[in-house]
């Protein structure tokens, strides 16, 4: 095993992966899946980094994760008119609304406080 470098040694390092994926645990072949995995990430990473969703997507996402509606983060935004302008991105989130959601929707404020353009 190696480290990978180049295409090649993603697509050869993703096909022994296939090969080892049901290994059983506890045997030399499932020790080199975790190894593999670890190098495969690393280079996934680094080669296709996957962008954090802004603000109102997270939300959105989580929303459909734990099957809410608008209606269900009245509460945490304030007023079903206040929901709506949030999610389609024509006001901006404030730092309570922010504590709500996280709390709410069992998000990182970190998620919840990136910049977003406003719609117009």
């Amino acid at each position: 095993m190696k480290l990978i470098k180049t295409k090649e040694d993603y697509q050869a390092a993703l096909k022994r992966m296939e090969i080892l994926f049901d290994a059983a645990i506890g045997t030399p072949e499932s020790d080199e899946a975790d190894v593999l995995a670890l190098l495969i990430d690393a280079y996934e990473q680094q080669y296709y980094p996957i962008e954090a969703p802004d603000p109102i997507e997270a939300i959105k996402i989580r929303m459909e994760e734990m099957q809410l509606k608008q209606v269900d983060l009245i509460e945490a935004i304030g007023g079903k008119s206040r929901v709506s302008e949030i999610l389609n991105k024509r006001r901006k989130l404030s730092v309570e609304m922010i504590r709500n959601l996280a709390s709410r929707l069992h998000l990182s404020a970190n998620s919840l406080i990136g910049d977003y353009q406003l719609v117009r």
